[in-house]
């Protein structure tokens, strides 16, 4: 009589139920899974409030829609397609309802918080897009959340922080705090490294006497400065026009591309002078080739100061009118006798074409265009020459001050005529 073989207790085959009794040992045949760990599985269903996870275990898990992704309120449909393969950290093994509770977005952490950290260590620059703009930055998808303040986004300050939303950024970590999850960024990091190779070859490439284009990047009351592709030079208000110029914004914008000449390079300290007027025709060069002393000319009253009125006879070429060639008589004020705007005939006293100036007489000229004699005053030789040096005195005032403001020095009186009872007796 033959007899049924009983089973024997296996580990792995069989394992002893509630009651004693031998049943097979299903538990045997699925993964060990302990919570914090992440775990690879098969996107199995996607519904609007969670996505199950197919991940060899006894029961699917369940991934909540606030465990997706670090971005506020997503669509699951948005996040996972039905067949992905992701990775999730297991949160429960069971909850209360049984279920094993995972999420994605925490094993995102996870495996970019270590990125991160080697990042920071390294100095080497991390991925995001940007999700989020919110006040004061922009919120970059890292697998965590990084924030990168607004005056880092860029070398300039950026005026309008929507125009990044959804692009990819290239910055540095700056600040790891890992018991908050924060994350600070430096994209403009990024940007002056960049520069700082960009800037090199620049100099390289550039010599003094090189015309070049490039973009009016910033206009400062002593300047303007131009961006070379990567590095700006600067323009003095001195070498932007042949003719005065009270500020650059007269006659630049921000953004207006020009063509300027490389005056000088500073290799050691990186620096570059520009020149906008050195590009332009010099009005100088006709005044020299056309005009010369005792010529009457034409011109325009453009500032009236204190001490005289300039006279504008080519565009960009201005002469002073000193105070004491204003009128026959004795002048207080210029203001007296011209205005700005009006339209005069001038007799060239002077050209000094080294530095580039022009002593003019409105008093020696009269009416009709020609040329009238200064009255006889008795004045000694003495007297002419002080009056030529309050001219060129004038005219150093005149660039040390804008030539819309008076100037503070009183202006030099003109030479006083002499008492009509002294010519008497002389004559008796």
């Amino acid at each position: 009589m033959s007899t049924t073989e009983q089973p024997q207790l296996e580990e792995g085959v069989w394992t002893q139920g509630p009651d004693g009794e031998l049943i097979p040992d299903y538990e045997s045949t699925f993964p060990t899974i302990t919570e914090g760990e992440v775990v690879h599985g098969t996107v199995v269903r996607v519904d609007k409030d969670e996505v199950l996870v197919d991940i060899g275990y006894k029961s699917e898990g369940v991934i909540p829609v606030a465990e997706l992704s670090i971005r506020r309120s997503v669509n699951p449909a948005d996040e996972v397609n039905l067949g992905d393969e992701i990775d999730a950290l297991v949160l429960t093994k069971e909850d209360a309802e049984g279920r094993l509770i995972l999420s994605k977005k925490r094993a995102r952490f996870e495996l970019a918080w270590k990125k991160i950290e080697g990042a920071a260590e390294s100095g080497e620059p991390v991925l995001g897009r940007v999700i989020e703009v919110v006040k004061g930055g922009l919120i970059l998808d890292l697998g965590v959340r990084g924030f990168l303040p607004a005056s880092l986004v860029d070398i300039r300050r950026v005026q309008d922080l929507d125009e990044f939303m959804g692009t990819e950024l290239r910055a540095k970590v700056i600040e790891l705090n890992r018991s908050r999850n924060n994350v600070v960024l430096s994209r403009r990091a990024v940007l002056e490294d960049e520069r700082k190779e960009q800037r090199q070859q620049i100099l390289d490439r550039l010599q003094p006497g090189d015309v070049v284009e490039g973009q009016i990047s910033n206009i400062v009351d002593f300047g303007a400065f131009v961006d070379l592709d990567g590095m700006d030079g600067l323009i003095h208000i001195s070498e932007l026009s042949w003719s005065h110029v009270n500020h650059p914004s007269e006659m630049l914008e921000i953004g207006q591309t020009v063509s300027v000449k490389v005056l000088d390079i500073d290799r050691d300290r990186q620096r570059i002078s520009l020149g906008l007027k050195q590009t332009q025709s010099d009005p100088w060069q006709q005044v020299l080739d056309q005009y010369k002393d005792g010529d009457v000319v034409d011109g325009k009253v453009t500032k009236v100061v204190t001490f005289g009125a300039f006279v504008e006879i080519l565009p960009g070429v201005e002469g002073l009118v000193h105070i004491s060639e204003l009128a026959q008589h004795h002048v207080e004020n210029p203001r007296e006798v011209v205005s700005q705007g009006d339209s005069v005939k001038v007799l060239i006293l002077e050209v000094d074409g080294e530095r580039r100036r022009l002593s003019l007489s409105l008093k020696r000229v009269g009416e009709d265009g020609t040329v009238s004699e200064a009255p006889d005053l008795g004045l000694s030789d003495e007297v002419f020459t002080e009056a030529r040096a309050a001219t060129s005195e004038a005219y150093e005032l005149s660039e040390a001050a804008p030539h819309d403001e008076p100037a503070e020095a009183p202006a030099p009186e003109a030479p006083a005529p002499a008492d009509d009872s002294a010519e008497d007796d002389s004559a008796a």
